[in-house]
């Protein structure tokens, strides 16, 4: 599939109806781990349905475990503000991302702001809860039944995993994820659960909503759940087609990444684009 006018896109991979139809690497090969960024939040919400985190859990003092994975809690937090005392930028220095999480000022309104902090501090709580490395607890419960057998998750540095964003994974592991998503698929994470976090919880603005740490949205007339990274990284699920979309981009720093990655996925599902996808197929 011609990439070019889309910048730093690393690898593509569609499957429709179970079958792959488009698998591209423009750097890297198949087996080379990728940076998701904050697709890693997503990856979490995963994590709490298989462990039964319940909503109401108290992460911290009016702050719910349900709050944080709509990014709608108390805390004064937001990382598209670059005055919010709760800017992951602010944080990224300290020693103690969970405490400083912990410190911020609280707020009023309980409407979304996009809060890295937060999902910092529900990974470590659920890290304290289940009495174990979360890293351990994702490859035994999530990762081992999907056959995804190697991976790179930072940590805080106070050594707890980083919920943050910059899981490295392969580009068909987080196929394996999405894939989950689809109602014919059985896997580790209760139907349940996936049902529950991939509807709408709040509004963002007139095209996104947002479920439990999933977004929300329409491509193509087509509804969408999906998982975004800085750089315009993606893993989206489109139930009503049976298809699962990844993109991985390295496109770090330009205003435009989650433009050109929209964009892309507009084109993938295009009629137009069909015939380039069938000649793309990669030899089997």
């Amino acid at each position: 599939m011609e990439l070019a006018g889309f910048g730093a896109i690393t690898s593509v991979l569609v499957e429709r109806r179970g079958e792959i139809v488009l698998e591209q690497y423009e750097t890297g090969a198949a087996e080379t781990l990728r940076n998701t960024r904050s697709c890693t939040k997503t990856v979490l919400s995963l994590l709490v349905g298989i462990a039964n985190l319940p909503l109401e859990t108290e992460v911290a003092p009016g702050i719910a475990a349900g709050d944080l994975l709509t990014m709608s809690s108390a805390l004064d937090c937001d990382d598209w503000d670059d005055a919010s005392p709760g800017n992951e930028e602010l944080m990224y220095p300290t020693a103690d991302w969970a405490g400083f999480a912990l410190a911020l000022p609280r707020r009023e309104e309980r409407t979304f702001s996009y809060c890295t902090a937060g999902v910092v501090l529900l990974g470590v709580e659920l890290e304290r809860r289940l009495g174990e490395p979360l890293t351990e607890f994702a490859r035994r419960e999530l990762f081992a039944p999907l056959g995804i057998e190697r991976f790179d998750w930072p940590r805080t540095p106070h050594g707890e995993t980083s919920c943050a964003g910059g899981l490295a994974l392969r580009s068909r592991d987080l196929l394996a994820l999405g894939r989950l998503v689809l109602p014919r698929t059985d896997g580790p994470v209760p139907r349940a659960w996936l049902d529950e976090s991939t509807s709408p919880r709040v509004r963002i603005d007139e095209r996104l909503e947002y479920g439990y740490l999933w977004w929300i949205g329409e491509f193509a007339g087509h509804r969408s759940v999906f998982m975004s990274g800085a750089g315009g990284s993606r893993v989206h699920v489109f139930p009503e087609l049976d298809t699962v979309v990844v993109i991985t981009s390295e496109n770090f720093g330009r205003r435009d990444a989650h433009d050109l990655s929209s964009a892309l996925v507009t084109r993938i599902l295009s009629k137009d684009a069909r015939p380039t996808l069938r000649r793309a197929l990669p030899d089997r």
